[in-house]
């Protein structure tokens, strides 16, 4: 399993929408230019979030994207699925796997390991996402 660029930028987006959509849209393009990633991907990216319930598309002069919910209800696996599709290591884990699933010397290997990442990346929230990234980028002061 190998995540492609789609799922880096669309968890770089919902981070975007966040940091820049608290009280407005988050323009594609604005986002694009921050994020610098071709606009016509991203808009790709945004509306397969959006079909998948994650984002709300608002059109208009004003438009753009926002948040279904709260960011700390998203998990990184809730945005990799929906870019990604499934996230386990090889089709065996999945629901209907191999029919040699009885006799396979290592699928208790693979399902471990499945299960490894499937926990990993649905404990990861969209709100940790975003507060790494701005303690990377020095944005929080303290007292």
């Amino acid at each position: 399993m190998k995540i492609s660029a789609k799922g880096r930028y669309a968890l770089d987006l919902m981070i975007d929408v966040v940091q820049h959509g608290s009280d407005k849209c988050v323009s594609i393009k604005e986002s694009a230019r921050r994020l610098d990633i071709s606009q016509k991907y991203l808009e790709q990216i945004a509306a397969q979030l959006a079909k998948g319930g994650l984002l709300r598309s608002v059109r208009g002069s004003s438009g753009g994207y926002t948040l279904t919910r709260k960011p700390h209800q998203y998990t990184a696996g809730d945005i990799l699925r929906i870019t990604e599709g499934s996230l386990s290591p090889i089709s065996c884990v999945e629901v209907g796997g191999c029919e040699k699933l009885s006799e396979c010397g290592t699928i208790d290997f693979w399902t471990g390991f499945n299960n490894v990442i499937q926990k990993y990346v649905d404990s990861v929230t969209l709100d940790d996402l975003v507060r790494t990234k701005e303690e990377k980028a020095g944005n929080n002061y303290y007292i």
